[in-house]
């Protein structure tokens, strides 16, 4: 263990200024050309309103099962350019409406006269008070959005990415019964990978892979959730897994238990990824030899801006990245999905998942490949009428 923790030290001090200035340099694409136009702009106007997301299905992951999700939507307009954001806030990650709500009151966006300072702007909302993840999110990602907007280019295209080359999206099947199992399964046919919640014990983890199977033999990633108390048996249960299809396990144990993790991801015949043991660029030295990759989720690391150096930085790492999200409207998974030509996986499904999604952004083709919009910012176009995004497939 004594190397592993070497190794990240040097790893730390090699590589953390080396992403940060990949990262700047690619973000700063195309400044130069709005120089002029952002002295000219206007202040910024920040506006919210609750909102409540309602899936589609019972929602079960390891320990808790939900029918809906809160969410807090956001707008920042300037010279009458809008851009939006949002906040998703499942029980895990102890935000709630009045928590985000309450901070995004503290946030003055009147003592900025440019949009396009993203890092003062972040900086000071980062600094407000610790954690609010998703608060500070909803800020973000309406930045990203409105700054696109006014640059008249979608971030994958500021960035340098290849819309051509993403990923297909990841369908992800709760944990319930073996009918509503299959049910789920078949519904998500033409999907090319599914998403499978595990996490408890032997007997119904076996269970919910051999529901899927009975209808499908689609490759398959697993989620456990920290669910797995013991290495062995986490051990012993990927190798089965991996005899059933299976191509990637996400956080086997509690994200505590780095040392245990490590030694499954040293035996594991799958790529072990990190979820909950991964909130923030910071968190990302400390699990190089322990997992195989990371799985970035905008409304954990704050948005796109850190998002983007977790990308970076794992990269630099030669780790393995994934894009992950929440429950949410397209909004959130178009602004996720900007990353997506950059990374291994995509499971960005979160608006397939509901039956009332605000916006039409990213689209995703019946096999799960998501479809990138050349529209500036996010992509977004915010709907008159909320709709089932999964009727939707193109």
């Amino acid at each position: 263990m004594s190397t592993r923790r070497n190794f990240m030290r040097a790893s730390l001090a090699a590589t953390l200024g080396a992403a940060f200035a990949q990262s700047s340099a690619r973000s700063a694409f195309a400044a130069p050309q709005v120089a002029n136009a952002a002295s000219a702009l206007g202040k910024m106007k920040l506006s919210f309103r609750p909102y409540l997301l309602t899936l589609r299905h019972a929602f079960g992951v390891s320990g808790v099962t939900r029918t809906e999700t809160m969410g807090v939507q956001v707008e920042i307009e300037c010279d009458g350019i809008v851009g939006y954001g949002e906040a998703s806030m499942p029980p895990y990650l102890s935000e709630s409406t009045d928590s985000v709500l309450a901070f995004l009151k503290r946030v003055d966006l009147s003592q900025f006269n440019d949009p396009f300072a993203l890092d003062d702007i972040l900086t000071y909302v980062d600094g407000i008070c610790e954690n609010n993840a998703a608060a500070k999110c909803s800020i973000d990602l309406a930045l990203h959005d409105l700054v696109g907007k006014l640059m008249g280019q979608p971030w994958w295209r500021i960035w340098g990415l290849n819309k051509e080359k993403t990923p297909t999206t990841m369908y992800t099947i709760g944990i319930d019964t073996p009918e509503k199992v299959m049910e789920k399964t078949r519904e998500a046919a033409k999907f090319e990978l599914l998403k499978v919640k595990l996490g408890r014990d032997k007997k119904s983890d076996r269970e919910m892979i051999e529901s899927v199977r009975a209808v499908s033999d689609k490759p398959i990633a697993v989620d456990a959730n920290q669910g797995w108390k013991d290495k062995v048996y986490a051990l012993e249960m990927i190798e089965w897994l991996h005899e059933q299809g299976i191509v990637m396990v996400e956080q086997p144990m509690k994200k505590t238990k780095h040392d245990d993790i490590a030694w499954i991801t040293e035996r594991s015949p799958l790529p072990v990824m990190a979820d909950e043991s991964l909130q923030r660029l910071t968190d990302i030295p400390k699990l190089k030899g322990v997992f195989s990759g990371i799985n970035i989720k905008l409304m954990k690391c704050t948005g796109l801006r850190e998002a983007w150096k977790m990308l970076n930085f794992a990269r630099a790492l030669d780790m393995k990245v994934m894009v992950g999200c929440m429950t949410e409207t397209s909004c959130a998974i178009s602004a996720a999905a900007q990353l997506s030509p950059a990374v291994d996986w995509a499971d960005l499904d979160g608006n397939l998942l509901i039956s009332n999604d605000l916006f039409d952004g990213v689209r995703t083709e019946p096999n799960g490949k998501l479809v990138l919009s050349d529209k500036p910012g996010l992509g977004l176009t915010k709907l008159e009428k909320p709709i089932n995004r999964l009727d939707t497939l193109i």
